[in-house]
């Protein structure tokens, strides 16, 4: 379902009036499955929903979205930016993790997020280093380790 109220959310952003047809079309799924879960979360009170209609978010839908998507965004952001992953497939694997994650460990990730945002690489080395074991596969050699270049600021 979260899905559903992320994607009504999504396609309102780009000024798109949701219908059980573009949402069909933006999840990869079959109208009657956008039409079951539009009921159900009808009569949860998360989406105005009539048959054939524009699909509106209630105040309690707008609310769960907005955090489903910053769920998303989160994550899409930890796995491209800090863990260097492909844009589609950090996406992908944000949209599988949003629906596990506990509120602490996203908040530990936004945190995070945030202090690497903060620091440049220049101050950061670590992550540089990071990204280059990523391409070339080696750690970084013992002398590096020694003096604490490898991973120290």
């Amino acid at each position: 379902m979260e899905d559903y109220l992320e994607a009504v959310e999504i396609l309102h952003s780009k000024g798109i009036a949701p219908r059980v047809k573009e949402i069909s079309a933006l999840l990869g799924v079959k109208m009657p499955s956008v039409t079951a879960a539009m009921k159900r979360l009808s009569e949860e009170k998360m989406v105005v929903y009539e048959r054939y209609g524009w699909i509106k978010l209630t105040s309690a839908g707008k609310k769960a979205a907005k955090d489903i998507f910053r769920r998303h965004e989160v994550l899409r952001q930890f796995l491209v930016e800090v863990l260097d992953m492909d844009p589609k497939t950090a996406a992908e694997d944000a949209c599988r993790m949003e629906h596990a994650i506990s509120s602490n460990a996203l908040e530990r990730f936004a945190r995070f997020l945030s202090y690497v945002e903060y620091c440049s690489n220049e101050k950061m080395p670590w992550l540089s280093n990071y990204r280059r074991y990523l391409k070339h596969g080696q750690l970084p050699n013992k002398s590096e380790q020694a003096d604490g270049k490898a991973c120290r600021r």
